[in-house]
């Protein structure tokens, strides 16, 4: 399944410096640099003269410069710079093949089709910016395919198996209602009358317990969010941007942003290693299933209404796959009521 003319999320934008940073997005080989004006660019990663990899190459001012015979690019993929040639090299040939580059949100953000003007802005990360809000910021790789890393985030019955005693428990189970909607370019599942999840991450969301807004939801092309509020006083949102890598690696751009009736440092002090954990669990499942899967020679699923996001995903994914445009982005074009015991 490949994704075309999307925004997706290479690298935190700390992270692209003065040196050019290797990426690979959907197996294709990029290399990222700072040209004119400390703006990102995003070449393939191979120069057009003898396919040297430009990820070796050294930053001449803003300009990449192949370490095998010099040929010199800008961001755009032009080549401005032949050392020994007796003019300017024209041909169009000389030009690296260049992605669409751009910095927002702390991020630097590749646009999945080379060459072609993009449709659309990317994803806006929410909260940053909004007073009373801290956030957390992490990026991760799991062994597991765009789709499975998806649905794993927004996977609720897992949660009690996977990170029991941190997130919720398989004891004591209350039965709760469900309602899941499918828009043209998003999924969400919204639980209602949702007690305050037992475990650690739970206390400190909600201190004194009390009845949840939970809402968990897919946004095309790979924005996954899992969202709690608890009146005015608590609100935690976790935003997962996720880049397929390759077939079988997906990283993940997370972005906890959080409103809580407790300090922000020691929310963070505390929330930072609870996170890690909860992601080297996930990180840990998602490799057995991804090795079961090649052991077996591909998937073989059974799901049941507990399912609730996944089919969906599925879906959505496979029409942008199409590339099917989304007709009317705010009109809900399927809904459903579901029971669960969380």
């Amino acid at each position: 399944m490949r994704l075309d003319d999307h925004w997706f999320v290479a690298c935190r934008s700390e992270a692209l410096r003065d040196r050019p940073v290797a990426f690979t997005l959907q197996g294709v080989p990029l290399v990222l640099f700072r040209g004119e004006g400390g703006r990102p660019g995003a070449l393939e990663d191979r120069c057009p003269h003898r396919n040297a990899p430009l990820s070796a190459a050294l930053l001449r001012g803003r300009e990449l410069e192949c370490a095998y015979h010099g040929w010199r690019f800008d961001t755009s993929g032009r080549c401005v710079s032949v050392p020994g040639l007796t003019g300017p090299p024209k041909a169009p040939a000389f030009s690296a093949r260049a992605f669409a580059c751009l910095e927002q949100d702390d991020r630097v953000w590749v646009y999945s089709t080379p060459g072609a003007p993009p449709r659309r802005e990317p994803f806006r990360f929410p909260n940053l910016a909004e007073s009373g809000y801290a956030t957390l910021h992490r990026v991760f790789r799991v062994r597991a395919g765009l789709q499975a890393a998806l649905e794993n985030t927004l996977d609720v019955p897992h949660t009690a198996f996977v990170h029991g005693g941190l997130f919720r428990t398989d004891r004591r189970r209350s039965e709760v209602e469900v309602v899941v909607r499918r828009f043209a370019d998003r999924c969400e599942a919204e639980f209602i009358g949702e007690e305050r999840p037992r475990g650690l991450a739970g206390r400190l969301l909600a201190p004194r317990g009390g009845v949840v807004t939970h809402v968990d939801r897919f946004l095309l092309p790979s924005i996954a969010q899992v969202e709690y509020r608890l009146g005015q006083a608590s609100h935690l949102l976790i935003t997962s941007a996720m880049t397929p890598v390759e077939e079988s690696l997906t990283q993940l751009s997370v972005a906890v942003t959080f409103r809580l009736p407790l300090p922000g440092l020691l929310v963070r002090l505390v929330l930072s290693p609870i996170a890690v954990h909860l992601f080297r669990q996930d990180a840990r499942m998602l490799a057995l299933q991804s090795d079961n899967l090649q052991r077996f020679g591909g998937e073989r699923f059974a799901s049941t209404e507990l399912d609730l996001l996944g089919p969906q995903i599925a879906r959505l994914l496979k029409q942008a796959a199409r590339g099917e445009v989304p007709p009317s982005p705010g009109e809900v074009l399927h809904e459903h009521r579901a029971r669960m015991r969380l």
